[in-house]
């Protein structure tokens, strides 16, 4: 997640980059199990050995690989029969200019004073006004002789849920499954950020597998190849083998014939 800017026509316009998928469905809810209608998707990549047993037995079970690193539930006003476990969830569900509330966490501030955390104008710098300049003041009255809950006061800023709502989609990356968000985003770069947007969601099947699955047939095809190569190769081997032995032998055999004549001319001589 970072930020760039993009021209349209003479105008400028500030967009954050949001890497939104390849997301997989791993659990769908409807009324009768869960009593609520939702859907649950995975997205990223993370080392199976960080992973719980149960999450990666929930996760293998769906999609057949366990290093899944996040897990959102989203609600669905209407049971989508398009949605089942192991499709896929892309960029192309969105299209630029469409209008979405996007979700995150907000960078964490540590603890600060009001000026910077509630905008507090502060004292004015004059004569007399000793280290005043940025105090709260007054946080109550004095009958009840107690501050009341919400009274604006230093403490810690950030590091909470941010929902931006109304943003606009400016133009969508398909290759790279990239979205250009007009102006600034709720998070820190690398954090997870949860965009929902109006309109029917689209699913894909999941191309990966498919592609894993091809792979695999391919690597068993080229297996058996190289098996069968090398038998081959073997049995030609063997073949040459017997063959020469049974040259030699046959030379031997020539030899031993050849002696036994020539002993038989030497007898008949004497």
């Amino acid at each position: 997640m970072k930020m760039t800017q993009i021209w349209q026509g003479d105008k400028v316009i500030p967009c954050t980059l949001v890497q939104a998928g390849p997301c997989f469905v791993t659990q769908i809810k409807n009324d009768k199990s869960d009593s609520y209608k939702a859907v649950q998707i995975s997205y990223g990549e993370r080392k199976s050995k960080n992973i719980s047993k149960s999450v990666k037995g929930h996760v293998k079970k769906a999609l057949g690989r366990e290093d899944v690193r996040y897990l959102r539930e989203f609600r669905l006003k209407e049971d989508n029969s398009n949605i089942e476990i192991g499709k896929m969830i892309d960029v192309s569900t969105f299209a630029s200019g469409d209008i979405v509330d996007v979700t995150g966490v907000s960078k964490g501030k540590g603890f600060q004073g009001v000026v910077r955390r509630h905008g507090f104008s502060g004292s004015k710098k004059t004569h007399g006004n000793k280290d005043q300049l940025r105090a709260s003041g007054s946080v109550g009255p004095k009958g009840p002789a107690h501050v009341f809950k919400g009274t604006k006061m230093g403490g810690r800023m950030g590091n909470d849920r941010v929902t931006t709502k109304n943003m606009e989609i400016v133009d969508i990356d398909l290759e790279n499954n990239i979205i250009f968000v007009k102006g600034a985003v709720p998070g820190a770069t690398n954090s997870l950020v949860i965009i929902k947007g109006e309109g029917e969601l689209l699913v894909k099947d999941n191309v990966k597998t498919e592609k894993v699955k091809e792979t695999k047939e391919e690597v068993v095809e080229n297996k058996t190849e190289e098996v069968e190569n090398k038998t081959e190769e073997k049995a030609e081997e063997k073949a040459e083998e017997k063959a020469e032995e049974k040259a030699e032998e046959k030379a031997e055999e020539k030899k031993e014939e050849k002696v036994e004549e020539k002993k038989e001319e030497d007898s008949s001589k004497k």
